[in-house]
């Protein structure tokens, strides 16, 4: 009796051990101080209700994300866990490095509450949720209403060429600029959404795979901010910049006009008074539209997991109610859960903008052709090499079109092939 008794209490302690050393690995890839701050404190959460369990969180810069994940999936160090830029994600899934999340959607007690739009988007590759959003970013113009009232401009321009003659009335202010413009890293939102507009049309491809961005239309489009740049209406070094310097250049007065998505309301709301920007409706075309981007990243998990239960409960703690809502107030994505309409964080006015332009018949949401293998590439890499020698006048606005052009036809064509 004692032998056994013995044995079992080894055993007990055994099963002790390995629960304190399981440890999930979780990637976050939009990286900033605010939004791991976050992320850690909805972590504790899920370890204070799975004792022994410990989440190694490993925050990758989101300008160098997509080559440093690349490189660790090479070298075997792959999580359990991931943040999924929307870009990525037919990359991933197609390669089958992401588990389906459907068997637990289906036994998941909050997941009538995930938004239609939530489990459309996460459902892109082949109809299985490889990934559940946990929010939404679309793309509005905040303004500073101190620099254009300095600059003798009246009311925010509505109109591409209001646009360029307010950056142009800003610009001749000692120091001030018109156009926090981003020429590095996540970049294209930009380009898509000035090409269209300038356009008049937000489809990327015709029928039988073509690109449309060396189209007439898109080319002015491109040309037009090409010439934003070149007319010195936007920082010389915003060339390379990325999120963290266009935000700055907006919350320190340096620029008028930031295109961007509610989560740049974090800083600027730490730095500026609320009475000093708004936040409008992207400028229209001459057809009268405009074709603001709609992105999204979400929760995904990694088939090489060893640890799928917990990794679900992982995912589950931050795409749940509790999780989300503090998760999305804190980065700035418009939530994915049904029940965060009720919240009366977001019917405040810093989001008026943004409900403004949804509600606009013709401010279109674009969603990014990220059903596309090769998108991540091409958006991370191959955008912003050409895009920046084309704002350093190294290469034409039509050279630029046409290399962009050639990349997606293919992609697209490939994708088309084996889709028959």
């Amino acid at each position: 009796m004692k032998t056994l008794l013995t044995a079992a209490l080894m055993s007990a302690l055994m099963a002790g051990t390995a629960l304190a050393d399981t440890t999930l690995k979780l990637v976050e890839v939009i990286t900033s101080p605010e939004r791991t701050d976050t992320l850690k404190s909805v972590v504790s959460k899920f370890e204070a209700a799975n004792p022994g369990t410990k989440v190694e969180i490993i925050s990758l810069p989101w300008g160098e994300a997509f080559q440093k994940f690349a490189t660790m999936v090479s070298a075997g160090e792959i999580p359990d866990v991931m943040e999924m830029p929307d870009t990525w994600l037919s990359l991933y899934a197609n390669n089958g490095m992401i588990e389906s999340l459907e068997p637990y959607l289906k036994e998941w007690d909050q997941t009538a509450d995930l938004s239609d739009r939530a489990l459309e988007l996460g459902r892109d590759v082949k109809d299985t949720a490889y990934m559940l959003p946990y929010g939404f970013y679309l793309r509005a113009m905040f303004y500073n209403k101190k620099l254009l009232s300095e600059a003798g401009v009246s009311e925010p321009p509505k109109t591409m060429d209001e646009f360029a003659e307010a950056a142009k009335k800003v610009s001749a202010l000692p120091g001030k600029y018109g156009y926090c413009l981003r020429g590095g890293p996540g970049g294209l939102n930009g380009w898509v959404m000035f090409g269209a507009s300038m356009a008049g049309d937000n489809a990327f491809f015709t029928e039988d795979g073509t690109s449309t961005f060396n189209s007439e239309g898109w080319v002015k489009g491109l040309t037009w901010l090409i010439d934003l740049y070149k007319n010195g209406y936007a920082p010389k070094d915003s060339v390379n910049w990325g999120f963290n310097e266009i935000v700055a250049g907006f919350y320190s007065g340096t620029c008028a006009f930031l295109d961007q998505d509610p989560d740049a309301l974090i800083a600027i709301g730490q730095h500026m008074n609320a009475d000093d920007y708004g936040v409008m409706t992207m400028p229209k075309g001459p057809d009268g539209k405009t074709f603001p981007t709609i992105g999204y990243a979400g929760w995904s998990m990694m088939s090489a997991s060893e640890n799928k239960d917990l990794a679900w409960k992982l995912i589950a703690t931050l795409e749940g109610k509790e999780g989300n809502i503090e998760w999305n107030k804190r980065t700035g994505a418009l939530p994915a859960l049904k029940s965060a309409e009720n919240d009366p964080f977001y019917s405040s006015p810093q989001f008026k903008g943004w409900f403004e332009e949804l509600s606009d018949k013709d401010a279109v949401p674009t969603v990014m052709p990220t059903h596309l293998e090769e998108f991540a590439f091409f958006k991370d890499s191959l955008v912003i090499k050409t895009s920046q020698q084309a704002l350093l006048g190294d290469i034409t606005p039509q050279e630029l079109a046409d290399q962009w052009a050639d990349y997606l036809t293919k992609a697209q064509q490939r994708h088309l092939a084996k889709s028959k």
